[in-house]
């Protein structure tokens, strides 16, 4: 009963902590506001989250984000490098198909997030049975090099992560 109405507590404590803070105010109107958006948000879109989050392996998350991090700053510089280059040696993008593992909706959301945070990469599409993924790298030297570091640096921790 309890889980009906409250889909998601997590998210309906962080709606109303959010509208709080950004109405800057406690009064009554904005609490009842704040608890009344954080009560009918998380119970209106319950039907449009496509599972439950199983999170496991926190330090795993932790190893990834830190990589994230990291792979971000490099590839702003190769970016930057690449778009500050003389016509010569100016850098070759591409796609490349990476064959998918992970499964894990969830998973694949975080995967998608990753590939977009980072400069030079875009993910450009899903294959429909979720087992390949196409994605443009905007400095391709080697297609199978960077194909086994997506697979090696994301998916792996994000199969570990969720499934």
């Amino acid at each position: 009963m309890m889980r009906r109405l409250f889909p998601a507590p997590l998210l309906s404590l962080a709606l109303v902590a959010l509208w709080l803070l950004l109405n800057n105010s406690l009064s009554l109107g904005q609490w009842l506001m704040a608890l009344l958006l954080g009560w009918l948000v998380p119970w209106l879109t319950h039907s449009l989250r496509p599972t439950p989050v199983r999170f496991s392996h926190p330090l795993v998350a932790l190893r990834l984000f830190f990589q994230v991090g990291r792979d971000v700053i490099v590839w702003n510089w190769r970016v930057l490098l690449g778009t500050l280059a003389p016509a010569a040696k100016v850098p070759q993008g591409g796609f490349v198909v990476v064959p998918l593992d992970l499964r894990d909706p969830n998973g694949l959301a975080v995967l998608a997030a990753i590939m977009c945070v980072i400069p030079g990469t875009i993910w450009s599409e899903l294959a429909l049975d979720r087992s390949a993924l196409l994605v443009h790298m905007f400095d391709l030297e080697d297609a199978q090099t960077e194909i086994e570091l997506i697979k090696h640096r994301y998916e792996r921790p994000l199969m570990e992560i969720f499934e």
